[in-house]
């Protein structure tokens, strides 16, 4: 036992004991000696903030910063994770060779995190298919059924800094896990009160690299999908800008449009090549504008009809068109998805597929423009907590029942489909090529055909604030922020009343112009949600895999006509300006 002196007096007990703990277990001594070196140097929010909690599954399964520490991804949280995991399985299927499919993303460590998590599955005996180099997660989610794998791990850290990495958990179905096997998983973890508990020791015999017949597969699965191939055909030489953002979207992307007829995509060569440093982008999310700079720039060069975007995993897509001024516009995810879905409604309307059984999913804080689409076409649409395992899971639920159409939620996400069960930015590249081309077919540009959606279905606007509050001051503040509002709610927004108040937290919804209160019947989730008179829809959630509280708020206006649009999307712009500022945001 090797005694380190930690003499700060703001660490905790609790958390110098950790410390110490790692210290003297099986750690390398390139682990050991970056621990001492923070000591040395006194780094004390560094080591409280890499040891004062364990990584735990979020949203996303584990993410967190690179480096050691219990609250850090490295070699031994993913053993440790891996560990639980393979335990968990064992329980749940005795009697059976379990069998588990990994895959990894472009970022620094996903492939030795990789291997790692294939060596600990390997050494608890479990059957391991590993992809032999980068792929994207949807295409995870689809190799575990087509395996027919018990689980599946990807390593990515989705469209965070490059700093970060994570470790998303997959169930049999294809999709990530949720109660009750997130939670037993990290009981299973828990109990592992020792890094000697891990078992690193890879059996080659268990470990088999993923053949190329489930890309074929996964492609084929969604070029089948395909719903306006008369007019891809008469359109498939428009121009499309794809960037895969240094990411995995390279790997599959430029392949899935070329099968759905498109002859002319250009790749942002700047950033084709995958590297987890990202260099040319300070975040590679294509939620974030100047992620897209260099695909906008040559879009303007050559003229394009369409930009698309995917991040590092390739589960989030983002988009640029012309829009009505003749100018470059990136979409946000609301309106790329309520498009998304509007044209997917509307093609199987055409295609008289629509027989009373179909539904479409969005997420609680996903705009409110899809229900009303849904509902005025026959189709309904379901709503889910955050998170796309909540979709995957009412998939699941309704399977044999009612026929899936598409789903998405405001993050960028979108699945078209059931092959997949979790978000799938390839084959969402697909589907908007294909609807811009429909749209093209019939003498429209893309963000024609939003601004007559609004005309009919009215004009929704949404926003997203993101605070930071990093460490563990910040997590106690995030708390405090979400129990002021519960003890305190507004009685009116931008004045308007507040009529309804939904504590997915408490799990009860209060009506409160009668006073009724109805149970939620969703798992539990720190969210609140504010519905005023006027429709504006307000809604606080801390998000689970990053140290942020997000605000997403949702106005709507008629649209008297496309020509209105300007003049009302100033008018909402301006409402939402208000509300931020009455909620002291900003």
């Amino acid at each position: 036992m090797e005694s380190v002196i930690i003499g700060s007096s703001k660490i905790d007990s609790a958390t110098k004991e950790k410390i110490q703990k790692w210290l003297d277990g099986s750690v390398d001594t390139e682990t050991r000696e970056s621990i001492k070196k923070l000591i040395k140097d006194n780094k004390e929010d560094e080591l409280i903030d890499s040891f004062y909690k364990d990584l735990e599954f979020g949203t996303g399964g584990l993410r967190g910063l690179m480096g050691p520490g219990s609250n850090r991804m490295n070699k031994y949280t993913i053993g440790m994770a891996t560990q639980g995991l393979a335990n968990y399985l064992k329980k749940n299927f005795p009697n059976e060779q379990i069998k588990v499919a990994i895959a990894h993303d472009s970022r620094n460590n996903s492939d030795y995190f990789a291997k790692i998590t294939a060596e600990v599955f390997s050494a608890n005996g479990i059957k391991v298919y590993l992809f032999k180099e980068l792929r994207p997660t949807p295409e995870l989610s689809f190799a575990i059924r087509y395996l027919k794998c018990h689980s599946g791990v990807v390593i990515t850290a989705s469209h965070n800094p490059k700093e970060y990495n994570g470790y998303k958990a997959y169930w049999n179905d294809g999709a990530q896990m949720i109660a009750p096997h997130d939670a037993n998983v990290i009981t299973e973890v828990r109990k592992i009160s020792d890094l000697k508990d891990v078992k690193f020791q890879r059996n080659d015999s268990l470990i088999e690299t993923v053949s190329d017949k489930v890309d074929e597969a996964y492609l084929d699965q969604i070029v089948a999908l395909s719903i306006s191939k008369e007019a891809i055909k008469r359109q498939k030489n428009m121009k499309i800008v794809f960037t895969p953002i240094h990411g995995t979207g390279i790997t599959m992307v430029p392949q899935v449009l070329k099968r759905f007829g498109f002859e002319n995509v250009i790749v942002v060569e700047e950033q084709a090549k995958p590297d987890g440093n990202f260099p040319t982008v300070v975040y590679p999310n294509p939620e974030e504008s100047e992620a897209m700079t260099l695909a906008v720039k040559k879009a303007k060069e050559i003229d394009a009809d369409l930009v698309l975007a995917t991040d590092p995993d390739s589960d989030r897509v983002g988009i640029a068109v012309k829009n009505h001024k003749n100018e470059w516009q990136l979409l946000n995810g609301n309106q790329t998805g309520s498009l998304l879905l509007n044209y997917l409604v509307n093609a199987w309307k055409e295609a008289k597929q629509i027989k009373g059984k179909e539904f479409i999913v969005k997420t609680i804080v996903t705009s409110d423009i899809i229900q009303k689409i849904g509902e005025s076409n026959g189709v309904k649409c379901y709503n889910t907590l955050t998170g796309f395992k909540y979709i995957a899971a009412l998939i699941k639920e309704l399977e044999g029942k009612e026929k899936f159409i598409g789903g998405g939620e405001e993050s960028y996400g979108y699945l078209i489909g059931d092959n997949v069960r979790d978000k799938d930015a390839i084959a969402s590249c697909a589907f908007i090529a294909e609807m811009v081309a429909y749209a093209k077919d019939s003498g429209l540009n893309l963000f024609d055909m939003m601004r007559e959606m609004y005309v009919k279905y009215g004009y929704y606007k949404e926003k997203l604030i993101s605070i930071t509050k990093k460490g563990k001051t910040g997590a106690e503040e995030i708390q405090q922020m979400m129990k002021d509002l519960r003890a305190t709610p507004p009685k009116t927004i931008n004045g308007s009343r507040l009529v309804k108040l939904s504590d997915y937290q408490a799990q009860k919804e209060k009506d409160l112009v009668s006073g009724k209160e109805t149970d939620i019947k969703f798992p539990k989730e720190n969210v609140l949600q504010f519905l005023t008179e006027d429709g504006t829809l307000i809604s606080a959630r801390p998000s689970g895999t990053e140290p942020k509280i997000k605000f997403y708020f949702s106005v709507n206006e008629k649209l008297p006509s496309k020509e209105d649009f300007d003049k009302v999307s100033a008018q909402l712009d301006k409402k939402i300006d208000n509300i931020i500022a009455e909620m002291k945001l900003k």
